[in-house]
């Protein structure tokens, strides 16, 4: 069972979106304050969270960027603005989608469930008839059957959307692969996404790493075209 997190100040909408999670089989947490939320899905981190982007005390935007810095739940955004500068931010903060209020009950249950197999690949493991071979470049380690990421023998936390974009660049290292590649690559769904959002997820990938080592510096940026990642002697 899916347990999913919902932060909204707007109470009748948290009944109904509970009600109607609840009757497809998801165990529902609700909270109507953002700053109470935050702790308490930092303790325990819920397997999808539904944040509103308009908040009182805190908006989806800052609640996105200090959960996000010590988990990898899947976070969906709902607003009522009708802001592509908006959703290209929350985007590029991690979000894993964005959807305006207000939401169509079935279009949120189908976001939700994509979301939910995107963390079960993560959590569990893929299946396949046949196990994809784990890519090793010297101190980096990238497994696709576990979306399992280590760099120099410390698991490094990515969203799937960041283990897609550092899987493209390992599988052909010294290849320089373009924005509009890595888009594609990351974004199959036919959803257009403009390709700076990649720089966005770089910086992320590069952060999280440089917390278990100040010195990484393998993905290179090919100004102008893209990126690339540095050649190990396996």
């Amino acid at each position: 069972m899916q347990r999913v997190s919902l932060v909204d100040d707007d109470r009748s909408l948290l009944t109904s979106l509970s009600t109607l999670l609840e009757n497809e089989g998801m165990q529902v947490d609700t909270y109507t304050d953002p700053v109470s939320a935050l702790g308490s899905m930092r303790r325990n981190p819920p397997d999808l969270a539904v944040v509103d982007m308009q908040m009182p005390r805190m908006d989806g935007l800052e609640f996105l960027n200090k959960f996000q810095k010590d988990a990898v739940t899947p976070v969906v955004i709902l607003s009522e603005q009708e802001s592509e500068i908006e959703e290209v931010m929350a985007l590029r903060m991690g979000a894993e989608d964005y959807l305006r209020k207000p939401v169509t009950p079935q279009i949120l249950v189908e976001r939700l469930r994509t979301c939910a197999r995107r963390r079960d690949e993560t959590r569990n493991g893929r299946r396949y008839d046949k196990m994809l071979p784990v890519i090793s470049r010297g101190p980096l380690e990238v497994n696709p059957n576990t979306y399992v990421v280590r760099w120099k023998g410390k698991t490094v936390n990515l969203t799937s959307k960041e283990f897609k974009l550092l899987q493209a660049l390992a599988e052909k290292p010294e290849h320089v692969r373009s924005r509009e590649q890595l888009l594609d690559m990351m974004y199959s769904d036919g959803i257009f996404f403009e390709d700076r959002i990649i720089d966005s997820h770089i910086k992320r990938i590069r952060r999280k790493i440089r917390e278990i080592d100040p010195t990484f510096d393998a993905i290179e940026t090919i100004y102008g075209v893209g990126y690339k990642i540095r050649l190990f002697n396996d």
